[in-house]
């Protein structure tokens, strides 16, 4: 599994809360977070910058990646049914699962082409920062869903 995110350098706090989660889940995959500096080029414009944020992600992605973007807009999905997209995405021959987390302004067209699934954390508007922590806790949390473990031990 990857992780990519879009944002400003993270807080150490927020660091060594996806670090805790890192290394739990590597009891059941190997799984690595990429951040990507938002607005790389500077960019005035924000359709620019969107693009420039976006192209940063594509090239980071493999044809045979299984790709979920997390947004506003995407499914409402609970843990259990987390849990068997990634077992499912696991069937279809793909060589890894990417998690998507976007820039400050969402995330651009190719992406959101590229994508297999659209998921929402959350209702609310979550920063990056947020939105990984609940992404990793989620992903953790599927994870022994899958294996039929208690989620506490």
């Amino acid at each position: 599994m990857r992780v990519i995110t879009v944002g400003k350098k993270r807080s150490r706090g927020v660091q060594l809360i996806v670090d805790e989660y890192k290394d739990k889940l590597q009891h059941y995959c190997a799984i690595d977070d990429v951040l990507i500096r938002s607005n790389p080029k500077n960019a005035r414009d924000i359709k620019a910058q969107i693009e420039e944020e976006d192209f940063a992600v594509i090239n980071l992605i493999k044809s045979n990646d299984w790709v979920v973007v997390l947004d506003e807009h995407g499914q409402d999905v609970g843990s259990e049914r987390l849990a068997e997209l990634i077992g499912d995405a696991g069937l279809t021959g793909a060589s890894r699962m990417i998690f998507c987390i976007g820039g400050p302004y969402g995330h651009g067209k190719q992406l959101r082409k590229r994508a297999n699934v659209s998921l929402k954390l959350s209702s609310l508007v979550l920063n990056h920062q947020i939105a990984l922590i609940v992404l990793m806790e989620q992903l953790y949390r599927a994870w022994t869903i899958l294996k039929g473990q208690k989620y506490h031990h």
